[in-house]
């Protein structure tokens, strides 16, 4: 694609990255064919490659961006199956993130806009607070359908019908291997899934003590920015991010990290590109060496001496997030492990589009993220599995609110088949009961 920068323009590193990003676009349309806004919406701007266009003449003329501009920015779930789909290897993910940073700059969206953004920042990253949410959203659910306003709604909808206990897993500490030591590696537990679903680190935490790893919560590491990244309050997210790298580069100057674990695929994809974030700030080697040493549950369970495990004679359907089939460019692995622990795997038609819930996407755009969800859904439940799997939290809270179903994570299943308990989503399907997740 022809840009036309200025000298003085390129100047700038952030102008200096979208140009080279902008022209390795070739106009090809291959990305409109994945895109699931595109499908949705059929609009060519609510393409990658109609927003490109739109990126580049509100960058290269250095105009504040319009409502039209940000309409179809906003309508960007950010689930990355263009980068996947390009074949001229197009960073679609760092442009869109830049005219987000770049939007939120120079537009000012009406006052219902700007509060709901507010509020999401102010809460979501802050498991006390957002659990407190979730005590109100609950009380407010029964009245949902009174209210006008869709986003409002669809928060109350999300919500969970009984919000768990604190885990005291969460804490800072270190929990020794079993056996010998094979790997010392830092658990990030997150933002949202402490106040979620508690399971999910509870079962991780099994799992790889049970398979020799020495699992450090670091002091004082907590959200992973990511979802104020994407709503482009760069300030905020990179304050959040950087607690995280001084807490793990601390344990890597100190007794050493053979990885930084994460069982949240959308927060991996942003820890992996902290290198990125930071390359032009005082953190920026910190910030690399984080990056390089950030792995998937999946990926650092697949160097691990996972035993293979009898037949279940359960069906699996499994859930590809796109924060990990295309944020991260791991496909196969949750499916291998989950084969070798026993389990029948199975995947649903489409299995590249996203399920709409994408960070609070769900929350802002309520009407594509359910037509989105709703087609999910239907592929998922085509397949007549026992149980659904998934790599991601809001994966997994999205498909959990439109199927009778179990949706479970994806170690949770690894935990149960090598000794663990069974998945207490699974535990309650099976009972007919909507208790509240069990804290072991």
């Amino acid at each position: 694609m022809k840009t036309e920068f200025t000298a003085e323009q390129l100047e700038d590193p952030k102008i200096a990255r979208a140009n080279e990003i902008l022209r390795s676009c070739v106009h090809c349309g291959f990305c409109t064919a994945t895109c699931p806004t595109y499908q949705v919406l059929g609009d060519e701007l609510d393409s990658p490659r109609g927003r490109i266009y739109l990126i580049k003449d509100m960058l290269e003329n250095d105009r504040d961006p319009d409502a039209k501009t940000v309409k179809h920015i906003d309508r960007c779930l950010s689930c990355l199956a263009c980068m996947t789909t390009c074949p001229s290897g197009v960073h679609y993910m760092h442009l869109v993130d830049q005219a987000r940073e770049y939007i939120e700059e120079r537009y000012k969206r009406p006052v219902g806009d700007r509060a709901l953004r507010w509020i999401l920042a102010r809460i979501l990253p802050y498991p006390m607070r957002f659990r407190v949410a979730l005590l109100g959203a609950k009380i407010g659910r029964p009245f949902a359908r009174l209210i006008p306003d869709a986003r409002l709604r669809a928060m109350l909808e999300m919500a969970p019908k009984q919000v768990p206990p604190v885990s005291r897993n969460d804490d800072p500490q270190t929990f020794p291997a079993q056996g010998t030591r094979k790997k010392r590696v830092a658990l990030m537990t997150g933002c949202a899934q402490k106040a979620l679903n508690t399971d999910i680190n509870d079962a991780t935490i099994r799992l790889l003590t049970r398979l020799g790893c020495e699992v450090v919560v670091a002091e004082g590491a907590g959200c992973c920015g990511a979802l104020t990244h994407h709503m482009g309050k760069t300030e905020e997210s990179h304050a959040t991010a950087a607690k995280n790298i001084k807490a793990w580069a601390r344990e890597m100057d100190g007794e050493g990290l053979d990885a930084i674990v994460i069982n949240t695929s959308g927060c991996g994809t942003t820890v992996k590109d902290y290198g990125h974030m930071f390359r032009l700030e005082s953190l920026a080697a910190d910030a690399a060496r984080v990056s390089d040493i950030a792995m998937d549950v999946s990926e650092l369970l697949m160097q691990l001496d996972l035993p293979d495990g009898a037949d279940k004679e359960m069906v699996i359907a499994y859930h590809a997030a796109c924060s990990l089939q295309h944020g991260q460019q791991i496909k196969t692995y949750p499916k291998d492990l989950l084969k070798r622990a026993g389990f029948s795997v199975v995947e649903p038609a489409d299995s590249h589009l996203c399920c709409g819930s994408a960070g609070t996407y769900n929350l802002m755009q309520p009407e594509i993220s359910k037509k989105l969800k709703d087609r999910k859904i239907r592929t998922l439940e085509a397949k007549q599995p026992d149980v659904i799997a998934a790599g991601n939290i809001g994966c997994m809270m999205q498909i959990g609110s439109g199927t009778g179903t179990p949706v479970v994570h994806t170690v949770e299943l690894l935990d149960w088949a090598t000794g663990g308990p069974k998945p207490p989503a699974m535990a309650r399907a099976a009972t007919g009961m909507s208790g509240v997740p069990i804290l072991r």
